[in-house]
């Protein structure tokens, strides 16, 4: 998957996001695109999704959970 790819992917979940759920779907983003997430700078995807740039911690915390849990 391209970066742009990727970051349309999480402008939909971000957009898609429930009120007060928007930091949940993106930590969900960063579990279910855990590996494809692998060598793509995560501060250039956040900028291509046209969200904060804050919320590249958000997207690596995500990332580092997808080891520790399993998605229903």
């Amino acid at each position: 998957m391209t970066i742009d790819e990727l970051a349309a992917d999480l402008r939909t979940a971000v957009n898609m996001a429930p009120d007060g759920d928007r930091v949940v779907r993106i930590h969900l983003f960063g579990i279910r695109r855990a590996k494809e997430l692998e060598g793509i700078p995560l501060k250039e995807l956040i900028a291509r999704a046209g969200i904060p740039p804050s919320y590249h911690t958000e997207v690596h915390k995500g990332k580092r959970l997808a080891d520790h849990v399993t998605l229903r």
